[in-house]
């Protein structure tokens, strides 16, 4: 499974959830292949992802938020893992998709090899947590996730380390993006 598959898979079952895109490949992926209006669109702030989905996950109890990043974002701030822990917000799925290397500044490699997320994930107290690698794994486990409520991560096995492909840029700037996803709240 690539990016563009995981995340096509995901996007596929969204409805109206939240979700914040870490900056890099998985925004650009996210908006070339379904553009919402609930989708924030990182443009910068490496690392992130995670402290944003989760004061969104906070302050917006009713609604289902999604944290979408890879390895390399969440290693840049594992303090968010044990952070969402202790404050156990029951709308929150926290999805990364793992290619064991920072694939938007040049594949340079991660830990992510050696060092197991998902156990991170689990100590941090998530209440549920999946490693899948398989697109039907995948899809399987944001059915459910996002049918269920609690605290949840889904480690995503990427089998390709770097797409050699060229990928357009999100074409909003940080103020649009910001006032779309607010518009949806």
């Amino acid at each position: 499974m690539n990016y563009r598959e995981a995340i096509t898979t995901i996007t596929e079952l969204l409805d109206d959830q939240l979700v914040v895109c870490a900056n890099g490949l998985i925004s650009r992926e996210a908006f070339t292949i379904r553009d919402r209006l609930e989708n924030f669109y990182m443009i910068g702030s490496m690392g992130m992802a995670s402290s944003i989905g989760l004061g969104v996950a906070l302050n917006k109890p009713a609604r289902k938020v999604i944290i979408l990043e890879g390895d390399g974002n969440l290693l840049m701030n594992l303090g968010s893992l044990p952070m969402a822990g202790s404050l156990q917000p029951e709308n929150l799925l926290h999805i990364v998709l793992d290619n064991e290397v920072y694939a938007s500044t040049g594949n340079q490699p991660t830990i992510s090899n050696v060092i197991e997320l998902e156990k991170i994930a689990k100590s941090s107290r998530y209440a549920y947590v999946k490693k899948v690698a398989t697109n039907e794994d995948l899809k399987r486990e944001v059915i459910f996730t996002l049918e269920n409520d609690g605290l949840s991560f889904l480690l995503v096995k990427i089998a390709d380390k770097g797409e050699e492909r060229e990928i357009g840029r999100v074409t909003h700037d940080p103020e649009q993006i910001k006032e779309r996803f607010m518009s949806t709240m």
